[in-house]
């Protein structure tokens, strides 16, 4: 019986759907009345496998005409099975990839479709902001659809109830951040008479990739992120004065006991549950704080989170990121006439569509959504996890919802982080150094990045001192740092002189 209803309400949201889209006709990739494309898709699995047929993917199957088959690939095996199907060349006709030295060599090797000049043909994909492909060039070229996220994700989430207890204010300059950590971990924040209590605590990947805690301070301080540009001269942000007086700051605070000890070696996993048990007071994050406050809630119900812009001396301030998760390529190997590249393209621009982002975002009508006036709600959040979250995860979303698209009940302070997210897009700063290339880089990059990440750490903990660092950049530099810095200042000014 449960599996008719579903059936049934299936049934009626796609017959609703398509009773007011066209067919696909025409040379560019139309179906008419024939029978559904094929399109096979390799994608990055977080958490639960969706069931097979559900009724997500029957929807969005029904609105695109097209027979999916989705090969989901837990995200730890991603990249390693990715690049046996590409080494193999046997390869699904659509695929998910990043923006890293060894896709970028795959794509200058021509082994996937430009689409850039193709774009202008689909309405929906050709209205994606231009800087959302620019993230993604190869040589001013476009190989994939970028699979949107907010450019600029850095908020402060901080326990309001502590900075209330303790008469803190947001900190601002280098030094408020040392007395806010200073405070929240001495002056007994939660009231129960122990030190038991840090102010923030750090995971081993504090210095890494776009999440990297020095780079969002050190940025909020003036300085660049990642690279410095100036006059076609390009310096890496752990050689600017910002970059070290932030190291100088945690160094202060490691010394004094005021952050976790073990920061060198423990994971995200651990930390996340050092501030969900009500352990922690500060952090500056991308995701979404509400999910800090059910969790934190359960064990401290008179906890209050709250969230701000990450602001510097100079106003509100914050490394710009990519913009995307990943992007979706077409290979060569499995997808041979460009008539099958449009059916492909179609079906990514009819995603974009307010009915699929419906979906994608919020699943089926009746199932795990109903109609609440002004808003939606979701009906079973461990539906929703099970059945939504993969495609939400994987497939194309806006970067802002439509208007024709009715919000979803939120808690405020759900609404108050996306709406910062949104409005720090003014006050970004970007990486110059994003999409340009290196050889070295492409051959070194994770050693060298490994060489720096390991001083920083050594410095913070007191291994060793500035004359120390001084010596390990010098390092970075003999082991291909200084060609890389040569490298991005050759395809800089290669790429302003076109």
């Amino acid at each position: 019986m449960k599996k008719a209803v579903a059936a049934g309400c299936v049934f009626l949201i796609v017959a609703g759907m398509l009773a007011g889209c066209g067919s696909w006709g025409g040379e560019d990739g139309g179906t008419g009345g024939e029978s559904p494309f094929y399109l096979s898709i390799g994608a990055p699995l977080i958490g639960e496998l969706p069931p097979k047929n559900n009724a997500v993917e029957q929807a969005i199957e029904a609105y695109t005409h097209t027979d999916l088959q989705i090969q989901w690939i837990p995200l730890s095996a991603y990249d390693d099975k990715l690049r046996l199907m590409i080494a193999s060349g046997e390869m699904p006709k659509l695929i998910k990839i990043s923006y890293s030295p060894t896709y970028i060599a795959t794509m200058k090797a021509e082994q996937f479709w430009e689409l850039g000049p193709l774009l202008k043909e689909y309405p929906s994909l050709s209205a994606l902001d231009r800087q959302y492909y620019d993230n993604i060039s190869v040589e001013g070229r476009i190989y994939g659809i970028p699979i949107i996220r907010e450019l600029g994700r850095a908020v402060i989430q901080y326990r309001k109830d502590w900075f209330d207890a303790l008469g803190l204010q947001l900190p601002v300059t280098l030094e408020d951040w040392y007395r806010v950590v200073r405070a929240m971990t001495l002056d007994d924040p939660d009231g129960n008479g122990k030190r038991d209590t840090y102010g923030m605590v750090l995971e081993k990947r504090y210095n890494q990739d776009v999440g990297s805690l020095l780079t969002r301070i050190s940025v909020s301080q003036g300085g660049p992120n990642k690279w410095l540009e100036k006059d076609g001269r390009f310096t890496p942000e752990f050689m600017t004065k910002p970059f070290l007086e932030t190291m100088k700051m945690f160094r202060r605070l490691y010394q004094e006991k005021l952050i976790n000890s073990d920061f060198a070696v423990v994971d995200t996993n651990e930390t996340a549950r050092i501030y969900d048990s009500g352990r922690a007071g500060i952090q500056i994050n991308g995701g979404n704080a509400q999910t800090w406050m059910d969790k934190l809630g359960k064990t401290v119900p008179d906890a209050a989170v709250d969230v701000a812009p990450l602001r510097g001396p100079a106003g509100i301030r914050l490394p710009g990121e990519a913009g995307n998760a990943g992007f979706f390529a077409i290979p060569k190997d499995s997808v041979k006439t460009l008539a099958e590249v449009k059916k492909i393209l179609q079906f990514l621009d009819k995603l974009l569509e307010p009915p699929m982002q419906t979906v994608i975002g919020k699943g089926v009508e009746n199932r795990h959504w109903k109609d609440a006036g002004a808003f939606t709600e979701v009906l079973d959040r461990t539906l929703d996890l099970k059945e939504v979250k993969p495609y939400r995860d994987m497939l194309l979303r806006q970067a802002e919802e439509s208007d024709a698209i009715k919000p979803s009940s939120q808690p405020e302070l759900f609404r108050k982080s996306q709406q910062i997210n949104r409005e720090n897009r003014a006050h970004i700063v970007d990486n110059p150094a994003l999409t340009l290339e290196s050889d070295t880089f492409a051959e070194l990059g994770k050693e060298l990045d490994t060489l720096i990440t390991d001083a920083e750490t050594k410095f913070i903990m007191g291994l060793i001192d500035e004359a120390g660092w001084e010596a390990e950049l010098a390092k970075w530099r003999q082991a291909g740092g200084e060609r890389v810095i040569h490298e991005y200042e050759e395809a800089y000014s290669k790429r302003n002189r076109k």
